[in-house]
């Protein structure tokens, strides 16, 4: 590879980790072809970009971008994985990968949202549920003081039709 080749890749990786919501640094060290394409699979299916890179030109590429602070961590093969969208999908298959492939696949460590998270906030980042079901809990939540205020209105001439019948029915009974 060549000087402008190199740079290119600097450039470009610059870029887009300065997009990144979320950056994991992974030691693939031992993984067969089959268990590499599956997780490339897994992780393109979860939109998260995953690139090996040379740690010279990782140190490179993230001068001025958050996950700079995770310099001491470019030691070693390493691999990255991007995720400009849901982290908390990027977790998921990367710890579920990292528990799999024990002995072949180890998460570093990670960047999210310009924070540095180890090993352990990522599996805690992995156990959240996903983003449409805490959007769905968190709008059922906002959603349960209107139901019960329509349904406590719905009672009040429910009750009064009951009441009424009640008197009605005594009345004939006499």
């Amino acid at each position: 590879m060549n000087r402008e080749n190199k740079q290119q890749i600097i450039t470009e990786f610059h870029e887009k980790l300065k997009n990144a919501k979320a950056v994991f640094l992974a030691d693939f060290r031992g993984m067969n072809v089959t268990q590499a394409t599956k997780l490339r699979n897994d992780l393109r299916n979860a939109s998260v970009e995953y690139k090996v890179i040379k740690n010279t030109l990782l140190e490179l590429a993230s001068k001025g971008t958050d996950i700079e602070t995770l310099s001491s961590h470019y030691a070693g093969p390493t691999a990255i994985a991007i995720s400009y969208d849901d982290p908390v999908e990027a977790a998921k298959v990367l710890t579920r990968c990292a528990k799999e492939q024990q002995a072949t696949f180890k998460l570093k460590a990670a960047v999210l949202s310009g924070k540095p998270i180890s090993v352990a906030d990522i599996q805690a980042l992995a156990d959240l549920p996903s983003r449409e079901v805490l959007i769905a809990k968190m709008l059922g939540t906002m959603n349960a003081p209107i139901t019960n205020f329509v349904g406590t209105l719905a009672a009040v001439p429910g009750s009064f039709v009951r009441a009424l019948d009640a008197i009605r029915a005594k009345k004939e009974g006499n």
